[in-house]
């Protein structure tokens, strides 16, 4: 129903925001993109609201995983089969949050948001944010302790807490990176919040 949906706000160019969006050229201003995709914003704070993961974490972890992609994947071994064939892609990740899909299904479980999918915005959000109150939850991480959240993003709950990321220096490496630029992205939101919030008419 929600793909039948967006098919027909594409037929005005009105409602093209409605839709999966390209990925904005500015992805360092989190004011600048997300200005030019105010239903971002509204995904976000709804998402901080309900589950306690900030805007700027959010916005870090779907950047890092998918550049905002709608349908991000991973890319394809480079082993071809039989000479012809593209290799196998590494995992079933898929989308703005390059979720698994065995994590997917049962976040759609435990939300009853049965019709989510991974290339829509606010869904994407509304995942990052339940694995994060639900991780955090498990693991004690703080609210605003993006790099653990971020290595509890990669390794699952069970993984951080078994210390699985503390011999991947890559991923430290990656989980500082998130750090930073969700450190940026909050103090940005926080800094043009005003205007954000300003209702939109079409």
């Amino acid at each position: 129903m929600k793909k039948l949906t967006c098919s027909l706000l594409l037929t005005s160019t009105l409602f093209l925001g409605a839709c999966a969006s390209s990925p904005p050229k500015q992805q360092d201003n989190a004011c600048v993109f997300l200005k030019e995709n105010k239903s971002w914003y509204r995904a976000t704070r709804a998402t901080a609201k309900k589950w306690g993961a900030p805007i700027g974490l959010q916005l870090a972890i779907i950047r890092q995983e998918s550049s905002f992609t709608h349908d991000a994947k991973p890319e394809r071994g480079k082993r071809r089969v039989l000479g012809l064939l593209p290799g196998k892609r590494p995992s079933t990740a898929y989308g703005y949050a390059q979720a698994l899909d065995g994590t997917w299904d049962e976040y759609k479980r435990s939300t009853g948001n049965n019709g989510a999918e991974r290339d829509d915005f606010d869904d994407a959000t509304d995942f990052i944010g339940w694995y994060v109150a639900r991780t955090g939850k498990r693991t004690g991480i703080g609210q605003y302790n993006y790099k653990a959240h971020y290595l509890a993003y990669h390794d699952g709950a069970g993984g951080y807490i078994r210390g699985t990321w503390k011999k991947k220096k890559w991923l430290i490496d990656v989980a500082n990176k998130v750090h930073r630029n969700a450190d940026r992205y909050e103090k940005q939101v926080r800094s043009c919040q005003k205007d954000l919030k300003r209702k939109w008419f079409f």
